[in-house]
């Protein structure tokens, strides 16, 4: 059996590991050349749930020297008090994993190397521009001309994906979240934050979160509204954070360069992720902002239960279908405390960002309660063979 996979960027590698231990030729085909893949994004979070796929997968112990384990989070105020915290320090005990945070593209670089020592092929510069059925089998034509075909096709090509947009062009269009993320990477020891501590920041015009690795350096990100004003992307920064605690700007100005701006969008759910012999997972699925700290890990789910689908069926068509029916009501419900969360990130007044901080203690222990079940889920567990 042959399959084509559009995009090597998370989703992509992990399916073609498992793909291949079922003696599947795989092709990877991105459109991005390793340069252009290297620039996207900043840092990510591998939840546990994540990290136990990628051990399936045979790559857990190389992706966790890439990143580092993170022990728990600190919710601190504009005025720089400390509203909550969570201590994350038995994730590995109570999951089999904890949640690491690692370096975009240390993780792509390792994912990729893996599946190309499992055999898997990984072209670049390959843009997508045609799919469709070829009797029983699927032909993908590329940007250059080139066209191939397999026995199926599936689409792991990111919220803007080309796959969906071709084979699925009923799906609704990303969802803008109305905000802007950018990110980087600094040192500056005497920024309040601990080693393998996550620190969020509710500031009084933009959210700031900041994670400090085991060799001292900081990872940060910030979400805020979209603005339109001459001023430049790190002047614009420094002004959001103006009223919050100083060391934020301090560390947006001595970062060398600055990572983005990325507008946030979601997709909260399609009709179909499949049609025939082309299906689509991860992202191109079903897009969750960053706020839930998912969206790799459900990629990475994505993968390893499709796989485990064809596994049981034999049959591409019926694997597809089977993969949604057991993944849809878990990843749209990712997407809707996604937004829950995110809502609350900036206070649009004073009096909301006073309630917000009384109420942030009280409410934890129920996001506490949903994270565990997220984390807590097995793809073994939920088994594609069952049933459909």
């Amino acid at each position: 059996m042959r399959a084509t996979i559009i995009g090597a960027g998370v989703a992509g590698p992990v399916l073609g590991l498992f793909l291949r231990r079922l003696g599947v030729d795989v092709t990877i085909y991105e459109a991005r050349t390793p340069e252009r893949l290297a620039l996207a994004g900043a840092f990510l979070a591998v939840a546990p749930n994540g990290m136990n796929v990628l051990e399936a997968a045979g790559v857990k112990a190389r992706v966790m020297a890439a990143g580092d384990a993170c022990h728990g989070f600190e919710f601190v105020n504009a005025s720089g008090r400390t509203i909550a915290r969570v201590d994350d320090r038995d994730d590995a005990q109570r999951y089999g994993s904890p949640l690491l945070v690692v370096r975009r593209t240390r993780l792509q670089r390792v994912l990729v190397d893996a599946a190309l020592e499992a055999g898997v092929e990984v072209r670049h510069g390959a843009a997508l521009v045609d799919v469709e059925p070829y009797d029983r089998e699927v032909r993908a034509t590329f940007e250059s001309g080139e066209a191939v075909t397999s026995d199926f096709l599936v689409g792991c090509d990111g919220i803007r994906s080309q796959t969906r947009a071709l084979v699925l062009p009923e799906s609704p269009a990303p969802a803008s979240l109305e905000q802007l993320d950018y990110g980087g990477f600094a040192r500056l020891a005497e920024a309040p934050v601990e080693v393998g501590c996550n620190l969020m920041v509710f500031g009084r015009r933009a959210f700031f979160g900041a994670f400090r690795a085991a060799d001292g350096e900081l990872l940060w990100f910030h979400n805020g509204p979209k603005r339109e004003d001459s001023l430049s992307e790190r002047e614009r920064l420094l002004e959001a954070h103006a009223d919050d605690p100083p060391w934020i700007n301090e560390v947006i100005s001595r970062t060398p360069e600055l990572l983005g701006p990325w507008p946030l969008h979601d997709i909260a759910s399609i009709p179909r992720w499949s049609m025939g012999r082309i299906a689509v997972i991860g992202d191109a699925a079903h897009a969750v902002s960053p706020t839930s700290g998912q969206g790799a890990s459900l990629a990475m789910e994505d993968a390893m239960m499709l796989a485990r689908c064809l596994e049981a069926t034999g049959d591409p068509e019926r694997a597809f279908e089977r993969l949604a029916q057991r993944r849809r009501a878990r990843v749209e419900e990712v997407v809707r405390q996604s937004r829950r969360i995110g809502s609350t990130k900036v206070a649009r007044t004073a009096f909301g960002a006073w309630l917000r901080d009384r109420m942030l203690p009280l409410v934890l222990p129920l996001g506490t309660a949903a994270q565990r079940r997220l984390y807590s889920y097995r793809v073994e567990v939920a088994d594609p063979r069952a049933g459909g």
